[in-house]
């Protein structure tokens, strides 16, 4: 039991910690790719936002690793997936390495979430709610993971830069870096951390100092992207690598019956 709380206590400094702040498309085609390929030296912003809209007109697999930085310990959990962005449907799994916390397993389909191991419907059923009234409860953390969502604060950089060329997920790829504001970091949190991220910039006197990066290959799709931020010696990161763009994603939607619906699911696996 003590590794869970530790890690709930960590994972709350980015709230509290916060507020005390010390001061099938991808071929759409070669020519579509070509420009955005074009693009990437001299309209960054063009070019990040280009392979983000391409996306949300495809299906990829994804992998997010979250890391939490705190008091001297690193703690991280994976979340893991595919989704079809242009269906609006996809299926992933989050795991805290170690398996200090259960397993979770959340679907997508039809406007709706289902969330299994949510506590107090039954052992084997699915909490289910509607995809637009998930919220965010920790600072870069999407509601739900929902990967759409990052996609979203990503396309929102501004103050872009390219930093060069890579290799990243053995693609070799244009990175970029930029910076969310304060409306795009808060984007659908929870009433209570919102509010204690307006406290933050209030006390620090400008937007929390979020960085955000993507890497984009030759063909304008996005291979890899990062948010982060330090803040009272609380550092958190969210990488997410993307694979097999233009894979067909398969869903399979709990059956009503073994369905209960829910208004709120919290804890560090959620979000």
């Amino acid at each position: 039991m003590g590794r869970p709380l530790v890690l709930a206590g960590a994972a709350a400094l980015l709230c509290v910690g916060c507020s005390t702040a010390d001061a099938g498309n991808r071929d759409k085609s070669a020519a579509a790719s070509s420009s955005s390929s074009s693009k990437s030296s001299s309209d960054p912003r063009s070019a990040v936002q280009a392979a983000v809209a391409a996306l949300r007109e495809d299906s990829a697999g994804f992998r997010q690793k979250v890391e939490l930085e705190g008091e001297g310990q690193v703690y991280g959990l994976t979340v893991t997936g595919s989704f079809d962005f242009a269906a609006d449907k996809g299926h992933l799994a989050v795991d805290l390495p170690g398996g200090a916390i259960d397993h979770s397993d959340q679907v997508f389909a039809d406007g709706k979430i289902y969330i299994s191991g949510v506590q107090g419907i039954g052992e084997d059923a699915w909490g289910v709610m509607p995809r637009d009234e998930a919220e965010a409860h920790y600072l870069l953390r999407a509601p739900l993971n929902d990967p759409e969502h990052v996609l979203q604060q990503i396309a929102a950089m501004r103050k872009i830069s390219q930093e060069g060329e890579e290799n990243v997920q053995g693609v070799h790829a244009v990175h970029y870096r930029g910076i969310l504001d304060h409306r795009t970091v808060t984007l659908r949190m929870s009433p209570d951390v919102r509010t204690k991220m307006d406290q933050a910039r209030d006390t620090l006197g400008s937007d929390l100092p979020v960085f955000a990066d993507a890497w984009v290959d030759g063909r304008g799709r996005l291979v890899q992207t990062r948010m982060s931020v330090n803040i009272s010696s609380t550092r958190a990161t969210l990488t997410m690598a993307l694979s097999d763009i233009g894979k067909p994603v398969r869903v399979t939607v709990p059956q009503a019956t073994d369905t209960a619906p829910i208004t709120e699911v919290g804890g560090i696996l959620n979000g």
